[in-house]
């Protein structure tokens, strides 16, 4: 091996790069800040690439083995390299871990996902993937493993893959009141957003116990034959290409290690102790009635629990008495016997599109209400982390085809909650059977037993969950707040472990070109990092490093005992390493000087530097060699396409052609991104990438890097310090946020469902580990995912099903905690009541990503059509199973009768409009946005909201802590309902728009924009003046009101009809006709058209 100890360059940082001095180095060994946790020996050479196995991009592939996870390896029903729909991808490769010495209580993980030689664990779902009906056969594989597919041209959207995450928002402290910490655009003191109410433990006096599935139900329904929709698209739900391969069995040859994720947080799907074994390829039977082993003393730390300051309700069992009787959850329990009642004509009342205009609510809508009891609901987890697209489930996959709607879940699972329940106790009580974490919605047979709501498996009930912290009372595990709330944290012991938990590390990368330093960016950066290093998250362990690249890569020594940082400068791009491994990531607090000071001095250190190459790829790769013994987060600062060393890239955008729904480049040009994002993923390393550029910089190809890390893009187009200044402001207060929020590492997300459900196709940043378990290295708490389910096997005797999604992660003050979110919905038999039961925005949200997938593996246009066919199938479905008397005009039920407005809003979104003016960059950045945006800001820069705010008044205005926020009602989206002597505000989640009538009333000119009349407004201007009139401060109220709800931070643009910007401001207006695109009316009378067909 060549010597390259000295093949780089030490420079004292004093001034420009070009006065370097040569110094020479030694590598020091490296003693870990805390004793057993990480040798960070980076060896000098290392090799290119630390994982022993293969990529493999064929169509389809098996698991590699599942509890036994070596590295990232990923079976999903994905196109080759694409980059919104998960490529498969086999890979192996060493994790970093530390295994643990046999404890005492390792029952209850040996169970989680240990199988003996052989066997395959029983499946809660058997990953059929088709929309057939569950009687056909449709492939034979066994549990467990993911589904194979080919790259078909023009598949159906909901068989399209994307990606998953499991709700979770951690507060530090352990008690359940605690402020959350201040990581939004609040003032101190100022309003909580609508968006993010409270998490209140609900405390009913008394609650139905749901019990034992009833013996006979209602009639199952027979699979019906599948509207036909128009001849040559395919619809987007229901043209159901069966898109499985072959699986065979991944865990055939058994040897069941704990060191896994996969076994740690429990087997996925119906993973028993010790199943019987199952011949590979052929399907398990999922029954769980069958003989269960003895139950092994599983739970014996007694540790008394404690989480102080929570109230629990009560489940008023007999006194006394040793045998709960509880009925079975029958009709009784749900609020209506879905027959008709009140709530129910409204939902299902039929509406006219065609003549009912005025549909929009004028206040934002809000979820649907599932049909439960009110004391069952009361428990039910929040719309805002888990919601589903149908909230009364259809029993069968033939009444959910019929109803042409898709099924799955949205999730917000770390959300900051300002309450959340934190549970200490070292028994944490699962299904011995499926794993499912103890919840309100399982039903207890006596104070002994309780039964699985998933599996319905009878479970002990461990001796010490039967002592109630909280009452200080024994023998009433049902008052536990385990089983009285359905969003719970706990801290996980330690065989929740593969090693110890890892500190924070985080290693920023800036790209330091010509083009990167012209555009002023790193002075931001720097500025806004110096001001926020005391609001990392973090301990005394936290780490920081820095990496700068134009054609060469330059590392920074920060070592204890040095007056100022070394420069280290390696030039051999082609075969990257680290030079002084062990003094490029250091402890945060203990050299907090030397970073300061790095900080102060990178911006003027390349101001005369002509290099204008970029090696974005040999820097990533060098940033991936320095993280990997730790695990952490890159930040990388990116202003143009890379164009040397390994990644380079070349411009792929054709100006012309932008009008064009076809030849559009939205698949990565390269796969080098994405498989460093599946190596850092295996090493606990999540990428974020910020673009900062004007030029075309091929997202499609360098997205990869976040969206297999579980990373997040940030795109600031056209960014430059003087020219376009109203971008500074907006990145330094994302970048604050995203400094200071919070963070979860070395994560991983389970979504486990009841029985006959299945799970097919995830959407969001990460990487499919096993079949269904997802690899988040980090989770934050703006991420949003999505899941797409169907039914597999008949819901018959189910009254409700339950959700559950579980988010293991290392805090940043090195806690492993576990975030449960569990969520119980009725079963319904009819097509009426799936139809009551739809939620609009949900089934929007998922139909985004499923359209992403579609553009990304067929073309746009195939994306845009079944879009359309998902509004036009849904509509003919109800207007021929549902209505009982055929009326003239678009019926749709009341329930769906925002529908074909979302849709419309989708198609002239930039992710899939057709028109010169979407560059390719911002409709791919756009294309992440809906990947990766929790539900409801995906809505808002969907379906912007538009208000009148030149005559706001205190009338049912909000007051909170001593603020008046007006609450003006919502308009719709139509040119028509703008007024010029009024001032409007257009609120596009990312962007606001203040529109000034040419005849708007002096008093809102000269009183909220301080200029003497209409002609004196500014051209450019994007702040309001803080005056004190009662007008300006109302106006200002209610917009920092609206910016506080959200992680990013929305630039207002105050324009007039003349301002070039008024464009921008039109194109949102989603009912009126464009250039290339139809007006709201026109899109009905087409929808009417094909219905009617």
């Amino acid at each position: 091996m060549k010597n390259k100890e000295l093949k780089f360059r030490v420079t004292q940082i004093q001034g420009p790069v070009q006065n370097q001095l040569m110094h020479s180095s030694d590598g020091q060994g490296y003693s870990p800040s805390v004793p057993g946790s990480y040798s960070h020996q980076t060896p000098v050479k290392v090799p290119p690439h630390q994982s022993s196995g293969q990529y493999n991009y064929s169509g389809s592939q098996n698991v590699s083995q599942l509890n036994n996870y070596q590295g990232p390896g990923q079976t999903l029903n994905r196109p080759p390299v694409a980059p919104y729909s998960g490529s498969p991808v086999q890979q192996t490769g060493p994790v970093p871990q530390v295994l643990l010495p046999t404890l005492p209580n390792s029952a209850a993980v040996s169970s989680a996902g240990s199988f003996p030689p052989g066997a395959s664990p029983p499946v809660l779902s058997n990953w059929q993937y088709s929309q057939t009906p569950v009687s056909q056969p449709v492939g034979s594989q066994a549990s467990h493993l993911a589904q194979v597919t080919g790259t078909g041209s023009a598949q159906p959207l909901s068989s399209l893959s994307g990606n998953t995450n499991p709700p979770g928002s951690y507060q530090y402290a352990a008690s359940p009141g605690s402020p959350p910490l201040q990581n939004s655009y609040m003032k101190p003191g100022s309003a909580p957003p609508p968006v993010t109410q409270p998490l209140t433990p609900l405390h009913p006096p008394a609650r139905p116990p749901l019990g034992p599935p009833p013996v006979g139900g209602p009639p199952l329904i027979r699979p019906s034959a599948l509207v036909a929709g128009p001849p040559n698209t395919q619809s987007l739900l229901n043209s159901a290409a069966n898109r499985e391969g072959d699986a065979t069995s991944a865990a055939s040859d058994g040897s069941a290690v704990q060191n896994s994720y996969d076994a740690i947080e429990g087997g996925g799907l119906m993973a028993t102790p010790h199943p019987s074994p199952a011949p590979p390829n052929l399907k398990v039977n999922r029954s769980v009635g069958y003989s269960y082993p003895a139950l092994p003393p599983g739970y014996q730390n007694t540790s008394p629990p404690g989480a102080p300051g929570m109230q629990a309700s009560a489940l008023q069992y007999p006194d006394g008495s040793k045998h709960f009787h509880q009925p079975a959850l029958g009709a009784n329990h749900l609020t209506a016997s879905m027959a008709g009642l009140s709530l129910q004509q409204e939902g299902l009342r039929p509406v006219n599109l065609l003549q009912e205009r005025n549909i929009l609510p004028t206040t934002l809508l809000k979820a649907p209400v599932p049909n439960l009891h009110e004391e069952i609901q009361k428990l039910n987890c929040s719309p805002e982390l888990f919601r589903c697209t149908l909230t009364n489930i259809p029993q069968t996959q033939a009444l959910l085809n019929k109803a042409k709607l898709p099924l799955g879940l949205l999730l917000h699972p770390f959300k900051d909650l300002s309450q959340l329940p934190v549970v200490t106790s070292s028994t944490i009580v699962r299904c011995r059977s499926c794993r499912t974490y103890i919840n309100p919605f399982v039903s207890f047979l006596d104070q002994r037993r309780w039964k699985c709501n998933l599996c319905y498996r009878v479970n002990d009930v461990p001796e010490e969950f039967m002592y109630n912290p909280v009452t200080r009372v024994y023998g009433e595990p049902h008052k536990r707040p385990e089983v009285q709330n359905a969003t719970i944290e706990f801290m996980a012991p330690s065989e929740y472990m593969l090693r110890p938990p890892q500190p924070p590390v985080y290693l920023f990368v800036f790209d330091v070109s010509h083009n990167a330093i012209e555009t002023g960016y790193l002075n931001t950066v720097c500025q806004t990092l110096l001001d926020n290093l005391d609001l990392l998250p973090g301990n005394t362990r936290t780490k920081i490093g820095f990496i700068t690249f134009d054609s060469t890569i330059h590392f920074y020594s920060l070592q204890e005992g040095l007056s100022q940082p070394q420069m280290l400068v390696v030039s051999d791009i082609e075969d990257v390493f680290i030079p002084m491994p062990e003094n490029l990531l250091v402890n945060l607090n203990e050299n907090k000087e030397l970073i300061q000071d790095l900080l102060k001095s990178l911006p003027q250190m390349f101001t005369k530097s002509l290099e204008t190459q970029s090696a974005l790829g040999p820097a990533l790769q060098a940033a991936f060699k320095l993280m990997s013994p730790t695990g952490g987060r890159i930040s990388v600062f990116q202003t143009q396409l890379p164009s040397v060393g390994m990644g380079a890239l070349k411009s792929r955008e054709e100006p012309n052609q932008r009008a064009t729904a076809k030849d559009i480049h939205l698949t990565p040009s390269t796969d080098f991104y994405k498989k460093l994002a599946l190596d850092c993923s295996g090493q606990q390393v999540a990428v974020d990438l910020f673009l900062l550029s004007g030029q075309y910089s091929d997202l499609a190809s360098l997205g990869c890097i976040s969206r297999y890390s579980a990373g997040s893009v940030y795109y600031y187009q056209s960014y430059h310090h003087k020219h376009n200044p109203v971008q500074v402001e907006k990145l330094q207060k994302e970048l604050k946020r995203y400094l200071t929020r919070k963070i979860g590492f070395e994560a991983v997300m389970r979504i486990r469902c009841t029985k006959g459900l299945s799970i097919h196709t995830f959407h969001g940043n990460f990487f499919v580990r096993s079949t269904d378990l997802l690899s988040l290295p980090n989770v934050n708490p703006d991420a949003g995912y999505a899941v797409q389910m169907s039914v597999e096997e008949n819901l018959t005797d189910m009254q409700v099903v339950s959700f559950q999604s579980a988010l293991l992660y290392t805090s940043s003050k090195g806690e492993r905690r576990i975030r449960v979110h569990t969520m119980c919905l009725p079963v319904v038999t009819t097509l009426s009541d799936v139809f009551l039961g739809a939620d609009v925005q949900a089934i929007t949200g998922l139909l985004a990503n499923m359209a992403v997938d579609r553009s990304v593996s067929a073309t746009l246009s195939d994306a845009r059509d079944a879009l359309v066919n998902a509004v036009i199938d849904s509509l003919s479905a109800y207007r021929s199973s549902v209505l009982s008397i055929q009326q003239p005009g678009l019926m749709a039920p009341y329930s769906l009768r925002l529908f074909p407005l979302y849709v419309l809003a989708l198609l002239k979104q930039k992710a899939f409009q057709t028109g010169t003016n979407a560059r390719l960059d911002e409709r791919i950045f756009t294309m992440c946005q809906v990947k990766n945006q929790p539900l409801v800001y995906l809505m808002l820069m969907t379906h912007p909201s538009l208000y009148r705010v030149d005559n706001l008044t205190d009338e049912g205005a909000l007051n909170i802590n001593d603020r008046t926020i007006p609450q003006p009602p919502t308009l719709q989206l139509s040119v028509e309902k703008l007024s010029r002597d009024g001032a409007y505000l257009m609120d596009a989640g990312s962007v606001m728009f203040l529109w000034i009538g040419k005849n708007c009333g002096q008093s809102f000119i000269s009183q909220v924009l301080g200029v003497p009349n209409y002609g004196s407004i500014p051209q450019n201007m994007t702040h309001l003046p803080e005056l004190e009139t009662a007008e300006s401060i109302r106006t200002i109220s209610f917009i920092s009101w609206l910016r506080e709800q959200r992680p990013f931070f929305p630039i207002l643009y105050i324009i007039k009809d003349d301002s070039p910007l008024k464009s921008s401001f039109l194109q949102n207006m989603i009912e009126d006709r464009t250039e290339s695109a139809l007006s709201y009316y026109e899109f009905l009378l087409h929808i009417q058209q094909q219905v009617n067909k």
